[in-house]
């Protein structure tokens, strides 16, 4: 890999994560105003046709990129990608972008944590070592004795928590199944199942904030796409660490767009947890080299 390719990956991953930071802000606009079933399930819409579009191409055709030996799992999983954006969404709502994002980037450590007993991978000392400093991070950020500490917190952590099981879940799929393939699962099997439920909070929306609906659909695949991308033109172990700078720039969001507080302990909790990641990256790298 050249350090060209390397370079444009970076600056790819900084470009995809400032475009899935204005899809977070779109998303808590658009649900603090309607339901937050009918938000996703639109954006799905739309997602699943990109993916439909993406999976033809990739794979040859979408025969080809539907056929899988785990139907059940690849199911499973694109529902529970669905589920984890409502409960993020909503998360965002109740609790604000900041500190909901804050939470949610502790994920990589969950995955690290799971990785044994889901993955039979082997968790070593420091990898605990660098969860349990993220935990700490988190703790900070939640502040349980008082402070910003509420029920709400504990939704964001549930969106932590499910995207790590859908990130472990998609390397399990990885073994049998091909990218292309678990790309088209994750799109459609998230539509059909967000639409059985979404349809039902359907609700009438301003002509405006179908404009802004649109924007919601087009950062959320324009973003996917250009994920895809980095990972084509650079090492994953050197782009990954700059996918932290989604918080950067989705409190920068919060801060101008929606007035949040900026709080000390959401800073310092948020670098426990980005060091703990970025190290748990570095040993993974090591014991791959």
């Amino acid at each position: 890999m050249s350090s060209t390719d390397t370079k444009r990956g970076i600056l790819l991953m900084i470009l995809t994560m400032f475009i899935f930071a204005v899809q977070d802000g779109l998303s808590r606009y658009l649900a603090g105003e309607y339901n937050v079933l009918m938000v996703v399930m639109i954006r799905y819409w739309f997602f699943a046709a990109f993916v439909l579009t993406v999976s033809a191409k990739r794979a040859g055709s979408i025969a080809l990129a539907a056929r899988t030996r785990q139907p059940v799992l690849q199911a499973f999983r694109g529902v529970l990608l669905a589920l984890e954006i409502c409960v993020m969404v909503a998360a965002f709502t109740l609790l604000g972008l900041i500190e909901s994002m804050a939470v949610f980037i502790s994920y990589p450590l969950i995955v690290a944590a799971l990785s044994g007993p889901i993955l039979g991978e082997k968790v070593g000392l420091y990898r605990w070592a660098a969860i349990g400093v993220g935990f700490v991070g988190v703790m900070i950020i939640l502040q349980p004795s008082g402070g910003v500490f509420s029920p709400y917190a504990l939704i964001a952590v549930t969106a932590a928590l499910l995207f790590a099981l859908y990130t472990l879940l998609t390397r399990y799929a990885a073994r049998k199944d091909t990218a292309e393939t678990s790309f088209f699962w994750t799109g459609i099997a998230g539509a059909v199942a967000i639409s059985l439920v979404g349809i039902w909070f359907w609700e009438p929306m301003a002509p405006r904030d179908w404009l802004w609906m649109l924007g919601l659909c087009i950062t959320g695949a324009s973003g996917h796409y250009l994920l895809i991308k980095t990972y084509e033109i650079a090492e994953a172990s050197a782009v990954q660490p700059f996918a932290y700078l989604h918080l950067v720039f989705v409190a920068v969001i919060g801060l101008l767009v929606f007035n949040e507080d900026l709080r000390i302990n959401v800073v310092i909790g948020a670098g426990l947890v980005i060091a703990a990641g970025i190290f748990t990256l570095w040993r993974a790298r090591r014991a791959t080299a």
